[in-house]
Formats: structure tokens, C-alpha cells, sequence
């Protein structure tokens, strides 16, 4: 689950970790008051969105309108957020369709002397969270790790004890952080690995993080990922949630115990199993297809789970051919098979329908689909489904 950054922010000021006063407008009025409310010369209107790149963003209806803006009065913040609330900001993350902005986080302004990037994360092959911190601040971190890896420090740490006072003044040698400004890193990256690990996080990125010339170190940005398979540890987290960003069709899916997530290929698939769902989708990649989405049903579907996996990806447009990769266990290939008929009639297959089955009663399953009298193109392994149902779309 993913936040907003006034959200973030908030979560930052309950574990001590420093930020700047803001305040979330919905209206050019508010942002107007918002920046009144600081009382200085200078302000930083942002948009709230699910993604990155927020400053170099364009908006479809104003390309003129940055998605991160500093404001010298409250007219020009009502103005930005006038261009802003209601209209599609288009970032690196969002794909061209862009984001629609619901809210601006309106933030007094500092005085920068230094920028840099900070995350926490959960190191899976370390079994530890890992805290990556570089010199690079302002910049996108893949961007960095590609051309200049040896920029980006790590250091893993137990969540039982948190961040050790040596692995910050460690960190502090190497980016050259003394006095003043040393002290303030220690609490500040420790306050937020205890945030990280209390608040069962799987990410908390913060770019850029600034030190001031007074020699503050402050969260200039905020991002957050919760794990979801821990929200029942933090009721009082899932009120955050923000539908309004998330995909329909994912949160549709996700109401039916599937796990999906769109992309933007035209080839709908459905698996089951995950790790079966990643080899389809590359296998078609590899034939050169493109995925419209990541689809499990799962081990024990059923004919609802199937007939809504089938309705959930018709639902998108750029679907031209869908394939179904099943490897019968848990849920046999004729259970499967069964589903796919009962499937055809209540939705109706309009585009070409690929099927590999495999396991457990297969060989009933193919027979199944064969005498249905369904237009469906058989496959008998994975190589041959990719390169068919590539061939359908080309």
C-alpha cells in the first residue's frame, strides 16, 4: 500500500524524523491560505500522486505546469494550484495517461546547502533491512545505480536494535558530513529505521534529503510502501489508502482473491502460480510480445475466479489475444478446462484464445476444450503458446 507525501510526512513528525511545515489543499483557495499560513516569502507547491519524477512532470491540460513549484506569494500558489488540482500530471512513473491530481501539499521553503538521496528497504536475499543513502540527491536513483553505483552506500542492520550510532558516523565519514550536521543524520536516519521496522514498512525513500545551512538534515520529500500482508497489524494505516490512485481493475481483482497488475502490452495472460505468471511473461517478451498484465489465479481457482481473471482483462482495450498457462495441481486441468467453457458463455471470447495445459488430468482437460466447439488454439508447451498466441496479434 502506498501513501501520499503530506501522509508520509505526518507518519515522519510521529517518530521525530525532521521535516518542514506544510499543509494538503484541495482547492486554489486553500493552497492560497496554506501559504499565508507559513508566513514567509517563499513556498513549494507539490502535487499528490503515487509516483515519482513529480518535478520534471508535465500536465496534459497545462504542459507549462511542473508538478513541483516554487510559489513567492499566495496568488501564484493559488494559480499553481488551479493548473494542478483536477488535471493529469505525467510523470516517469505514471505511464502517458498520466495521474489525475486530487490535492496539493503546499511546504514552506529552506535554504539548501547539500542534497541527498535516502531509502530504506528490505534486503530479501540479506533477510535484513538495508538503508541506501547517496551523494546523488535530486536524481533518480536507477539512474545512479546505473551509471554510478559506487555513489550509493549501504549498510544492512538488525530490526530488533535499529540503526547503530557507528553505522551513521560510518556513513557520515564517507559523504563527508561533520559537526553539527553529523549529529542531526544520527537521529534523523535512525528515528527512521525504527519507522521503517515499526510501522512494518517495505520502502521509505526520501529524495531529495536536504542539509540545510544551518547545518539541519530534513525530509524535503516522503514516499512510503507498506506491506500489505502486515496491514492487519495497523488498522489505523489502511485509512490512509488512497483508492483514487490505485488501478481499478487491479482493486476489482483484488476483490476477487486475484492477483493482478496492468501493463501495457496487448497480450492478456492468465496463470497460475506467480512464478509461472513472471516465466509467461517473459517467454512472450522473449518471442517478441508484450504482456498486457500480470494475472495468478492462483492454485485453487475456481469457475468465478476464472470467469471474472476473463472478464478483468477483456476489460482493457489494447487486449488483442489472451493466453492461459495452467499447470494443473492443487486445481485440476479439467476443473480448469470447465472453467474456461463456462467462462465462454458468460463472456465471450473476442479475441484470439491461446491455452497450454499441463498436470494433473490433462489429458481430459485438452479433450474438455476440444469438444466444447470453442475457437481455442492449443498449445503444447509453453515455447509453442508464446510463439502462437505472438503470431495471433502480429
Amino acid at each position: 500500500m502506498k501513501i501520499h507525501e503530506y501522509q508520509a510526512k505526518e507518519l515522519f513528525r510521529s517518530f521525530q524524523v525532521p521535516i518542514l511545515q506544510g499543509f494538503v489543499a484541495k482547492t486554489p483557495e486553500e493552497a492560497k491560505a496554506a501559504f499565508e499560513k507559513l508566513g514567509g516569502s517563499l513556498a513549494v507547491i507539490k502535487a499528490q500522486v503515487h509516483a515519482g519524477g513529480r518535478g520534471k512532470g508535465t500536465f496534459i491540460e497545462v504542459p507549462a505546469q511542473r508538478g513541483v513549484q516554487l510559489t513567492k506569494s499566495g496568488d501564484e500558489t493559488a494559480a499553481a494550484a488551479k493548473n494542478m488540482i483536477g488535471n493529469r500530471l505525467v510523470t516517469i512513473q505514471t505511464g502517458s495517461a498520466g495521474s489525475v491530481v486530487n490535492q496539493v501539499f503546499v511546504e514552506q521553503g529552506c535554504k539548501i546547502a547539500r542534497e541527498l538521496y535516502l531509502a530504506v528497504v528490505v534486503d530479501r536475499a540479506a533477510k535484513l533491512p538495508l538503508l541506501m543513502v547517496s551523494s546523488e540527491g535530486g536524481v533518480e536513483i536507477e539512474k545512479v545505480a546505473e551509471e554510478s553505483p559506487e555513489k550509493i552506500l549501504r549498510e544492512h542492520f538488525d530490526p530488533a536494535y535499529g540503526l547503530m550510532p557507528y553505522q551513521v558516523r560510518k556513513l557520515c565519514k564517507k559523504l563527508n558530513i561533520s559537526g553539527a550536521a553529523a549529529k542531526s543524520a544520527e537521529m534523523f536516519m535512525r528515528k527512521l529505521c525504527e519507522l521503517f521496522v515499526k510501522l512494518d514498512c517495505s520502502m521509505a525513500e526520501i529524495n531529495p534529503l536536504v542539509i540545510t545551512e544551518d547545518e539541519k538534515m530534513i525530509a524535503l520529500d516522503a514516499k512510503i510502501t507498506f506491506d500489505d500482508n502486515a496491514m492487519y497489524r495497523h488498522p489505523d494505516l489502511k485509512e490512509l489508502r488512497d483508492i483514487a490512485e490505485e488501478e481499478p481493475a487491479e482493486l476489482r481483482a483484488a476483490n476477487s482473491g486475484l492477483s493482478f497488475v496492468k501493463l501495457e502490452g496487448n497480450i492478456g495472460c492468465l496463470v497460475n502460480g506467480a512464478g509461472l505468471a513472471m516465466a509467461t511473461m517473459d517467454i512472450i517478451k522473449y518471442h517478441g510480445g508484450a504482456p498486457a498484465n500480470f494475472l495468478d489465479v492462483g492454485g485453487g481457482a475456481n469457475t468465478q475466479q476464472v470467469t471474472e481473471a476473463f472478464r478483468i482483462i477483456l476489460s482493457d482495450a489494447n487486449v488483442k489475444a489472451i493466453l492461459v498457462n495452467i499447470f494443473g495441481g492443487i486445481a485440476r486441468c479439467t476443473t480448469i478446462a470447465q472453467a474456461i467453457i463456462d467462462a465462454s458463455k458468460e463472456v465471450g471470447f473476442k479475441v484470439p484464445l491461446v491455452v497450454r495445459l499441463e498436470g494433473t488430468e490433462v489429458e481430459e482437460g485438452k479433450k474438455m476444450l476440444h469438444e466444447s466447439g470453442l475457437a481455442i488454439i492449443s498449445a503444447d508447451n509453453l515455447t509453442d503458446a508464446a510463439k502462437k498466441v505472438v503470431a495471433s496479434v502480429s
